[in-house]
């Protein structure tokens, strides 16, 4: 069975699918065990039925119907405008839009693909260097995964069994501070200040009518949250409602004859992350039920006796992980085998989402294989090598977030306390 095992991994090398890998390890295990392998089957069936799990295909199609409208340039322009008078107030622009538009499409890739062609000319055309220009761009895209609804807060929620709700509010403080210090940094660098466009009231007007649809969005969501309107999953639902209303009827950037392209993408996605999700559910009962992460608690423990030398070394290798493997596959993969680890340490579950989320949201962006590179370097068509050396002040000051929301579990409980 031993060799069996081995066998299967090596698979994942020559690039089989995660799910068939995770599964087939689950079956196996299972069987070696004596253990009846219609529990694989039934916990498959089990997460079909998560309430939760409704928000995520419903904010996922929300998602791509934005980023397949010409909302990016509908946002970027009233940023300009509002923004744009500010020293180094297209870096701001950048940051900003950047994360609002990753919050609501939940991956960086499409951010960057979406918006980098954009930004990129926009930057270089108000005398900042072009290596700090790709930097900022390429470090921005994963920005908005710590902002509602972000797909891998759902997500998290649903592996670890936590509200979600919580830690869409347990995201919004480390996330501003993420983008604070990145705000700052940006000012600094910024080119000598040039002669800024003045808009007529009649420009701005204009501008807030163009993203005048868009800008009621976040109230939606969050206000009918928290004003207890809405559960998430409702939530999940009129966003989309709305959404698609307006990109379809009210914008008309998207034709009738698109939404099942749409759609099919929307669902394409949805079903890779629930077939991932389901088969590692079932290799987490397995663990369970041979009780591996009590073993690997005690274990730890006799070479890591307080929290905090634990939390430095799970945000090592959190960094790692983030490197090497997307987000959805290291959160259904890692989470469960940690959970309980971190449980032990005494570290709230909540702070632990935040603290996994800010660590592969920065392994996106960190040498030698983060997805963030490779997918700029495409994009900008630069080596990557250029990226690399372009990230590495806005890792260092991503770095330095990390440590601080990582040591101060405040900065993510504290909404919660207020609002929760």
């Amino acid at each position: 069975m031993t060799l069996l095992k081995i066998i299967i991994l090596s698979l994942a090398l020559f690039r089989t699918p995660l799910f068939l890998v995770i599964g087939a390890l689950a079956l196996i295990s299972f069987y070696s065990a004596d253990i009846d392998i219609s529990v694989v089957i039934i916990e498959m069936s089990r997460l079909a039925d998560t309430p939760l799990l409704v928000s995520l295909p419903l904010f996922i199609f929300t998602g791509i119907l934005l980023s397949e409208s010409k909302a990016p340039s509908r946002m970027l322009h009233f940023s300009r405008i509002f923004l744009g008078w500010l020293p180094g107030g297209i870096a701001v622009v950048t940051l900003l839009v950047c994360a609002v538009f990753t919050a609501f499409t939940g991956a960086s890739g499409i951010t960057i693909f979406a918006l980098g062609g954009l930004l990129l000319p926009t930057l270089l055309e108000e005398g900042y260097q072009e290596r700090f220009s790709m930097g900022l761009i390429t470090s921005s895209g994963s920005l908005g995964l710590l902002f509602p609804p972000s797909l891998p807060l759902i997500l998290f929620g649903v592996i670890a069994e936590t509200r979600i709700d919580h830690l869409f509010l347990a995201g919004i403080l480390p996330g501003m501070l993420m983008l604070l210090l990145l705000i700052g940094y940006s000012l600094v660098k910024s080119p000598g200040r040039k002669a800024r466009p003045a808009y007529s009231g009649r420009e701005i007007l204009k501008g807030l009518q163009v993203i005048a649809w868009e800008l009621p969005l976040p109230v939606i969501l969050l206000g009918g949250i928290y004003g207890g309107i809405f559960v998430p999953g409702e939530a999940a639902a009129v966003t989309a409602f709305y959404v698609l209303v307006v990109e379809v009827l009210i914008h008309r950037d998207i034709r009738l004859r698109q939404l099942p392209s749409v759609m099919s993408k929307s669902m394409v996605l949805f079903g890779g992350i629930l077939v991932i999700l389901a088969a590692s559910m079932a290799s987490t009962n397995f663990l369970i039920d041979q009780q591996v992460p009590t073993r690997l608690f005690d274990f730890i423990q006799k070479y890591v006796h307080d929290k905090y030398s634990f939390l430095l070394l799970l945000n090592i290798f959190l960094l790692i992980v983030g490197a090497m493997l997307d987000i959805f596959s290291a959160l259904v993969l890692i989470v469960p085998l940690i959970l309980p680890i971190a449980l032990g340490y005494g570290v709230d579950p909540i702070h632990l989402g935040i603290i996994f989320l800010t660590n592969l949201q920065i392994g996106y962006c960190t040498p030698p294989v983060g997805l963030n590179l490779f997918l700029a370097s495409y994009r900008f068509e630069r080596p990557i090598t250029e990226l690399y050396r372009s990230t590495l002040p806005f890792l260092g000051i991503l770095l330095v977030t990390l440590m601080i929301i990582t040591y101060l579990p405040l900065l993510s409980t504290l909404l919660i306390q207020l609002l929760g």
